[in-house]
This record gives structure tokens, C-alpha cells and sequence, in this order.
């Protein structure tokens, strides 16, 4: 629902567009013709040289150069000034017919971001999350994401620095250096850049060499939580046509979250990061540029708490004892840790790590590149060559409670995934007909290796908690409930279960004694599981690309571009697992699941071999490869209309690669076929893991886009909107149903499926095999479609006023279905078909304001910046449960300073998330935490006010990564 306080800031947000707009940034100026000279996207003119329009350009480094944008001419600089090469060419961003957000070094530094996190202040179609490992890190464009939490999927919004493709775009979330502007691309794309990608892509340009000068500075800040950031630059003319530059940046910071059972910080921040670069430029045809740069992190990320009615209604009842017997035994087997109350207060910060367990994690991210660009005349070649190596691992305390159900240890073999990427891109591009066609091919190849290692094991406490709760769940009578035994059995509901009772029926007849050993069974799966499991993926990409400007023409262009992809993959698995119990639990139990007690055996079975986790698997080792080839491409008719007005439609198609889900869970359910004359619970039933393999695979998803848009820009005001449709097939969704990851593509069938996709009743019973389609009536199942608008005025010298709005309407469509197939959606999926999708808030505005006037004739200068972004409500789940649901919010960033003669010196007061709203970035189902998982009934006490349509999950309850809290501190800035 929309709150006062977001219909207001809208509403300000709303008269604000009438003088506001995107961040400036600049480059060189395109050549005559528009054919980019060479070095140009990636290198900064020195002062004195002249912008498109002729004005005169300033250094634009956030802390090195005499020169400092705020203040100077730029402050009052059209979108017409402003060079950006989101078409592969030096072009004013203005006659640019694609919808792009430029943020510069100035916008940078203001509203305080270091990674692509906090872009999203001043880029209203942005929002990057993270969840349990920054390196899942996640960016969305109007609504459209990837959940980062299987590296097997790639991202739909792709990241590039300086040109070269990272892997995800969780490593946007490292510091990113001194950088000269940030491009947003929204919509496919796959012509220009190097790697395709379906919903958008991050390009971040940073700081190169200058020839001319010798310049460097320094910055410090200091701020609350015990927070430091230490970064300095240097760049040094070697020569006439060489030069160097160095950037360096140190972060310390405690944590965010408190652990309370160890008295210690978790989600803090250890950073280095460090960049070297060489500039080599002989004459006006060649330019090189090589860049080496060094990331590492060592931090304890990331914990998450519990969630209750103060974060979403629907959570109200979950988290009573009294109501939900999932809370009881919890509290059962931790009174003293339940005893504070980890419920009460999820912004309280307070988290409850299990002794020997942590959530300490290392990251190392380095990588060299080379750009070459040589002109021969009849075009220009651009060379750029790129080699990465993305290494993390993170343990984590995984149920995130004070109970100790599930764990990955903090090393090398858990939660590690090591990405190893070479990539080589070459474009050749120039113009003809006397420049009326400005053409542009290209080549682009990559190789990439994934190797994934896991040590997900069951906790000390694990076979008790299991056993409690089946007790809880089968509704046992309270004296037969001992959450200090064992086994969670009372020696009288052990007697009374095992037929041990004279005259005393037990619950489950003859086979009473079977099930009460199950239990026994059961209760020793502590500290087993996964001891090294790893995968191995390596892609290999090649593809061929064109992008083609024809002026029809004076002011009537239009673009074509296109682009051929091939893709191959190859998958290896080798699991190691000692968790015997499982497969003595599905031998002893089988004999059940044909009888009356298939229930109680099938909830036996699944406790002991959750997520696969078994000895079965111990040594065995599959392997699988997928092909695919696409085309894709994009056509563009564009008409300036006046010098300051331009119109354009377009069309395109994107693509991004089909994969594997790298998690063994996805394989096979402990139990399938109940109630069929084909009962299945091993793997040999099925012929071995290797007959399972292509459960892993999934498809590629695809992006038919269509856009049209206007981009005024005159003196200090400029205007741009752009309304767009994207409609995606086979959309790649991976969420977590409190058990296991679920990876499905989601599409939607052309017939009516009458409900059956809801897995409501009456299809219930059998919600797993309701709702197929006919392939053939198989169409896209993911829609995204609204307008944008990016605005800004420079109403008097030194005042500046940016702002935007984006409306996106993204939903599932109805009737629903998991892929080309036609085959049903899965039943944990049954609150998507109609909905919004998740981290897809409707309304976002963005409005900033700077004002930097001089202080009298002393040569000083003060800044006063402020900067909002204002979202709707939205759901943080990808099952979309209302449980996961966050109410709009605004955030406020500030900065105020003083600066010396030439912004030589600065010192400035800052803060982020001003009024210390709190809200979360992902909610999930807490791991195991539930004891029925099917919608409540109307009846039921945890019903509450909620219809049975709205309130799925049963007594499961809820946890969630929580958002950052108003942080604040001072920063001191000396350049020469």
C-alpha cells in the first residue's frame, strides 16, 4: 500500500521533473562523421579542449585534478554536452536513441558510491540487492533480475569494466576506484558490447592515464559503525606518449549485525583494492591502454534475522509459540537464547550465531586487460583483450537461528565458487557514403571456467529438531512431545507409538515399532552431510556482431544491428557426502509408502535426505553438455525533429544462455511416486545420478523488446521519457521454497488452465502434474512494460536539480507453465501467475539537488547536496509470499562542505539513508523451519484476517537480509 510519506515525496518528485535529469559525465568528442577517435571511451581530455557543443570542458576525476566538476561550467551543462559510447561511438547523449543513465565522477562522489549498490540513488530503473554471500549480488533493470544465489545462472543484467565482461554482476558490489561515469543501458543489448545479455547492462568507464600532467590526491573519511576509507591516486607523464596511473583504496568498517552468543560484528567491511594502468599513445592512429587491478575482501557477510508483523502483516501470527508449533520447538531446544527474544525486533540488529559457526568469508577479485585502438583510415580497430579470476568462499551459520539445523564451514570447500574468464572482443568500425553510414562489425570470444565447492552439513542439533518437529506435525499428544529426548519421543509416546501398551492402539498399527526406529534414525543425522561436493562448468561463447547507422536523411536515421551466438557448455559433478542415515531410512521405510502411512514415512525419509543429502552420492560423479545458437538483434528509426529534439521507436531482441543449476537437490525429491505403483526413493531407482542429469539444465531466456522515446535538450534543461514493452520467454526464476533452490523457466500457456496453476483447490492433491499445456499454445510468461523520464535544470549558476521517474509494470502472466513444455509450474510457485515479480517495485522516483556557491571573494566555495529515491511497495520473494512483502520507502542521502581555491582541498560532512529508514533487501523462508508447508486453512488460528488464496507457506516462518541503516561521518579531499 502507499504510504503518506511516499505519496508526498512522489508528488515532489512528480513537480521536480520539470527540472531535473540524468548525471552528467563526458568524454572526448566524437570525430567528425561520429566515429569515435581512438582511445576515446576510456581516456579524459585535458583542460582547455571543447565538448560537442563547444563549451569548455573541466577534469572530471572524482579526487584527482585541480579541476573539480562541482562548480565549474559543467554544473549547468545539457544532456547535449554530455559524451557517452552506449552505441559502440563517442556520441552526445542526447542524439543517442536508446534510454541510458549516465552517472559521472561529481554524482559519484556526492551521493557516496563506492560499488553499484548506491547508484541506484540517482538511477531510478536500477536496484541491486544481495542475499546470503555479496557475491550473489543481484542487478535488476525495470524489474528484471536474476536471484544470484546459484552461480550457475548468468545475470540479465550484465556488468563491464572498461570494457570487460564480469562473470556476474555481484562483483559490482567490490569498491570500484576513481571512475569517470557509469552507463546504464536498459533493454537488450548484444550488438555493441562484447557479451549479450537480456535486460540491460552496467558499463563502468574509470579514470585513465593523462599524458599532459602530473596529478594525484588523496581522500579520508571517517564515519559511525568505526568506519574508515583510505583511497589516493597518482598519475604520472612518463614522456611525451606515456603515462601511468595508480588508484588505491583501503575500507574498514564493523559490522552492521551483532552477534549476540559470541559478542562480536557480522557484515562488515575489509576491502583493498588496487588499480595500475599504462597509457601509451605514439601518435594520433594508436592508443594502448593496460590495466591490472587487485580486489580483496575479508569480511563476515551475511547474516540475516527473523521477521514478524512489523515487517509484513501477513508475519503477525507466525512467530507466537502459542500458534505455531515451529516456534515452540525452537524455543524447546534454545530457552535461553528464544528466551531474548530473537522475534521481537528484527531492526534491533541482534543475531544469534551457534558457537563454531561464523559467517567469515574471503573474496580475491583481480584481472589484467589490454584495449588497443588503431586507426587505418577507412575505420578504426579496437582490440580489447581481458583475463579475470573471481575467487570466493563463505561460511555461514545457513538456518540463520540460535538452533544449529544446518551450516557451511568457513574455508575453501564451503559455499566456494571460483569463476576463471578470458575474453577477447574486436571491432572494426568506420563510416562511408560520405558519412551518411556509420557501420560497426565485430567479433567477440570467451572462455570461461566455474568451479563450485560446497560443505552444506546438518548441525549438532539437527536430528532433534527434525524429530520434534514430525512430533509437532503429526499432532501427537503433548505427553508424548520430550524435546530433551532424542529422539523428541517421551518413553510413553514411545510405548504407546511402538505397540509397547497393552490395549493401547498406537497411531500407526502394526508398523508402530518401524516408525518409532525411523525416529531413531532420524534423530542421529547430526554434523553429516556434504563433505566436498564440486562442480565444474566451463562456457565457451563466440559470436559475431554488427551495428549500422544509415542517415536517410538530414535528422532520419535508422539503426540495425545484429548478432549470432553460439554456446557451449559442459557440466562435471563429484559428490562426497557421509550421511549414512539416509539411505537406512529410505531401505527401512519403504515398505510403508504404499500403505496408510505413507505420510509418516515419506516426512521420515525427507527429514533424513533433505536437498539429496546422502551417502548414495558418496564417490559419485555425472557429467552433461548443452549447445545453443541465437540470433539476435535490434532495428532503430530516430528523427531530430529540431537541433534539440530527437524522437525514436525501436525493436530488439536479447538473449541470455541456458545453463545448469549447480545444486545436487535439483537432481531427484528423497521420495517420488507415493500413492503410484512406482515408488522411487534411491538413486539406483532411477538408473544412477548420471540418468538424472538433465534435471539440472535449464533454458535460455529471451527478450522481444519493443521502445519509443524522446530526448529534448536545450541550454541548461534537458528532458527525456521513453515508454517500452519487454516480453520474455522462458524466464529464468531460482528460488528457495524452504527446503531447496528451485531453477524453472516460466511461461505462460495461450489456453486457460482454469486455476490449475495456483495449485489451489482442487488441485491440491495432485498440484504437481495440474496445469500442463500443449507446447505449442506455449507463449512468453514475463512482461515488462511502463515509461521512464529523466529530467534536468540548471535554473543559475552553481544550482543544479536532477530527477526521475520509472513506472514498470512487471508481472507473470496467467496460467502459467515451467518451460517450452508446457510442463506445470512447480506447486511452491502457485502465488506467481497474475503477480508482480519480485525487487519490482512499480513507482521509483529520483530527485537530487547541488548547489555550490562561492564563499564571498575568498576564493572558497561551499556545497549543499541532498538526493532521494522513493519506491512503491514490492515483494522481496520470489515465490512472492505475502509474508516477504516491503511497504514503500524513501531513502535521503546528504553532503555538505567547504572547498579551497580550485577545489584543491575539500572537507565535507556527509550522510546515507538520512532518517534511517529501515526495510529489508530479500525476505526468505528460513531454512526447514516449518512444520506443514501447504496454505493455512481459513480456520486456523495463523489464518488470522488473511484468505486461504493469500496466505501461502503454512507455519513457516520467515527471515531476511536486511537493508544498510543510516550511516554518517566526514571526508577531507586534497587533489594536486
Amino acid at each position: 500500500m502507499l504510504k503518506p510519506q511516499f505519496l508526498a515525496a512522489t508528488a515532489a518528485s512528480a513537480l521536480a521533473l520539470a527540472v531535473a535529469a540524468p548525471a552528467a559525465a563526458q568524454t572526448n568528442p566524437p570525430a567528425p562523421g561520429g566515429q569515435e577517435q581512438p582511445g576515446d571511451a576510456n581516456t579524459t581530455p585535458p583542460p582547455g579542449t571543447t565538448s560537442a557543443s563547444g563549451q569548455e570542458q573541466s577534469d572530471q576525476g572524482s579526487i584527482s585534478g585541480p579541476n573539480d566538476p562541482q562548480g565549474t561550467p559543467e554544473e549547468t551543462m545539457s544532456t547535449g554536452d554530455i559524451v557517452v559510447t552506449a552505441q559502440g561511438r563517442a556520441q552526445a547523449l542526447a542524439d543517442v536513441p536508446v534510454a541510458v543513465s549516465v552517472v559521472n565522477a561529481a554524482n559519484l562522489e556526492r551521493t557516496g558510491a563506492t560499488d553499484i549498490r548506491q547508484i541506484t540513488q540517482v538511477a531510478p530503473s536500477l536496484l541491486v540487492s544481495s542475499t546470503g554471500n555479496e557475491a550473489n549480488g543481484s542487478a535488476r533493470l525495470r524489474g528484471i533480475g536474476t536471484v544470484g544465489d546459484n552461480p550457475g545462472l548468468e545475470s540479465s543484467v550484465a556488468v563491464f569494466v572498461d570494457g570487460v565482461y564480469r562473470s556476474r554482476s555481484g562483483v559490482g558490489l567490490n569498491e570500484l576506484g576513481d571512475i569517470e561515469r557509469v552507463e546504464v543501458l536498459r533493454g537488450p543489448q548484444g550488438t555493441l558490447f562484447g557479451r549479450n545479455a537480456s535486460a540491460g547492462i552496467i558499463s563502468i568507464v574509470s579514470k585513465a592515464p593523462d599524458l599532459n600532467r602530473l596529478s594525484g590526491g588523496v581522500q579520508a573519511e571517517y564515519g559511525n559503525y568505526d568506519y574508515y576509507r583510505l583511497a589516493g591516486n597518482i598519475n604520472v607523464p612518463l614522456g611525451d606518449t606515456l603515462a601511468g596511473r595508480i588508484d588505491a583504496v583501503y575500507v574498514k568498517r564493523d559490522g552492521f549485525l551483532y552477534d549476540v552468543t559470541n559478542d562480536r560484528r557480522v557484515n562488515d567491511r575489509d576491502r583493498l583494492f588496487a588499480r595500475g594502468q599504462l597509457l601509451f599513445q605514439p601518435d594520433d592512429a594508436l592508443t594502448v591502454r593496460l590495466i591490472a587491478d587487485y580486489t580483496k575482501r575479508e569480511e563476515a557477510c551475511c547474516g540475516a534475522v527473523y521477521i514478524n508483523g512489523s515487517v509484513a502483516p501477513a508475519n503477525r501470527n507466525l512467530t507466537n509459540p502459542a500458534l505455531n508449533p515451529i516456534v515452540r520447538v525452537l524455543q524447546d531446544l534454545d530457552p535461553q537464547r528464544y528466551g531474548q527474544q530473537p522475534f521481537t525486533d528484527p531492526f534491533s540488529r541482534r543475531i544469534y550465531v551457534n558457537q563454531g559457526r561464523s559467517y567469515d568469508g574471503e573474496t580475491e577479485d583481480y584481472g589484467f586487460s589490454g584495449q588497443i585502438d588503431y586507426d587505418f583510415g577507412f575505420g578504426t580497430l579496437t582490440s580489447i583483450t581481458g583475463y579475470r579470476v573471481y575467487d570466493n568462499f563463505q561460511g555461514s551459520d545457513t538456518d540463520y537461528g540460535p538452533v544449529d539445523i544446518l551450516y557451511r564451514a568457513a574455508n575453501e570447500n564451503g559455499g566456494a565458487r571460483r569463476f576463471e574468464t578470458f575474453s577477447q572482443e574486436l571491432r572494426l568500425q568506420g563510416t562511408a557514403f560520405d558519412d551518411r553510414l556509420d557501420w560497426l562489425v565485430g567479433a567477440y570470444y570467451a572462455n570461461e571456467d566455474l568451479t563450485v565447492k560446497d560443505n552444506l552439513r546438518f548441525g549438532t542439533q539437527y536430528g532433534r529438531f527434525a524429530t520434534c518437529r514430525l512430533v509437532q506435525a503429526f499432532g501427537f499428544p503433548g505427553s508424548f512431545y520430550a524435546p530433551g529426548a532424542a529422539a523428541c519421543l517421551s518413553p510413553t509416546g514411545r510405548a504407546v507409538l511402538s505397540n509397547q501398551v497393552p490395549g493401547v492402539p498406537s497411531p500407526f498399527g502394526a508398523g508402530g515399532a518401524a516408525i518409532v526406529g525411523a525416529f531413531d534414525r532420524l534423530a542421529t543425522v547430526n554434523d553429516r552431510g556434504t563433505t566436498t561436493d564440486r562442480y565444474e562448468q566451463n562456457s565457451e561463447n563466440y559470436a559475431f556482431f554488427t551495428h549500422n547507422i544509415f542517415e536517410i536523411t538530414e535528422g532520419l536515421n535508422f539503426t540495425i544491428g545484429a548478432r549470432y551466438t553460439r554456446e557451449v557448455k559442459t557440466f562435471d559433478a563429484l559428490f562426497g557426502n557421509d550421511n549414512t542415515a539416509c539411505p537406512a531410512q529410505q531401505a527401512a521405510l519403504r515398505p510403508f509408502l504404499g500403505t496408510p502411512l505413507a505420510a509418516a514415512a515419506t516426512g521420515l525419509i525427507n527429514l533424513a535426505c533433505q536437498g539429496n543429502s546422502t551417502s548414495e552420492l558418496n564417490g559419485v560423479a555425472i557429467s552433461d553438455r548443452r549447445k545453443e545458437s541465437e540470433f539476435t538483434g535490434t532495428a532503430i528509426l530516430s528523427y531530430k525533429i529540431t537541433p534539440d529534439l530527437l524522437v525514436y521507436g525501436s525493436v530488439a531482441r536479447g538473449y541470455k544462455a541456458g545453463g545448469f543449476n549447480l545444486d545436487r537437490s535439483a537432481l531427484k525429491a528423497p521420495v517420488e511416486g507415493v500413492g503410484t505403483a512406482s515408488v522411487r526413493t534411491t538413486f539406483a531407482d532411477f538408473g544412477g545420478a548420471q540418468a538424472l542429469v538433465g534435471r539440472l539444465q535449464f533454458d535460455e531466456e529471451i527478450n522481444t523488446a519493443f521502445e519509443v522515446g524522446a530526448k529534448y535538450s536545450t541550454g541548461s534543461f534537458s528532458l527525456n521519457v521513453a515508454a517500452f514493452r519487454q516480453e520474455f520467454d522462458n524466464f529464468q526464476l531460482n528460488t528457495f521454497n524452504g527446503s531447496v533452490f528451485l531453477v524453472q523457466n516460466v511461461n505462460s500457456c495461450g489456453t486457460d488452465l482454469n486455476g490449475a496453476d495456483r495449485d489451489t483447490a482442487p488441485f491440491v492433491p495432485n498440484a504437481a502434474a495440474t496445469g500442463a499445456c500443449d507446447p505449442d499454445e506455449v507463449r512468453p510468461g514475463v512482461i515488462s512494460q511502463g515509461f521512464e523520464v529523466e529530467a534536468s535544470l540548471s535554473p543559475v549558476r552553481n544550482v543544479t536539480v536532477n530527477a526521475g521517474l520509472t513506472y514498470a509494470d512487471t508481472f507473470f502472466r496467467n496460467d502459467l507453465v515451467g518451460g517450452e513444455s508446457g510442463a506445470p509450474l512447480d506447486p511452491a510457485l502457485l502465488r506467481l501467475p497474475g503477480d508482480n515479480l519480485s525487487n519490482a517495485p512499480e513507482i521509483v522516483t529520483t530527485t537530487s539537488l547541488t548547489w555550490t556557491p562561492p564563499l564571498g571573494d575568498t576564493g572558497l566555495s561551499g556545497l549543499f547536496y541532498v538526493d532521494q529515491r522513493t519506491t512503491s511497495d514490492y515483494n522481496t520473494g520470489s515465490d512472492l509470499f505475502p509474508q516477504k512483502e516491503q511497504d514503500g520507502f524513501t531513502l535521503v542521502n546528504a553532503r555538505i562542505g567547504i572547498r579551497g581555491p580550485d577545489s584543491r582541498w575539500s572537507i565535507e560532512a556527509w550522510a546515507q539513508n538520512l532518517f534511517d529508514v529501515d526495510y529489508t533487501q530479500v525476505a526468505f523462508n528460513s531454512p526447514f523451519q516449518a512444520v506443514g508447508t501447504g496454505p493455512v486453512a481459513p480456520t486456523s488460528p495463523l489464518a488470522g484476517t488473511f484468505p486461504l488464496a493469500q496466505y501461502p507457506g503454512g507455519t513457516q516462518i520467515f527471515s531476511a537480509f536486511l537493508a544498510e541503516p543510516r550511516t554518517y561521518g566526514l571526508t577531507g579531499r586534497f587533489r594536486f
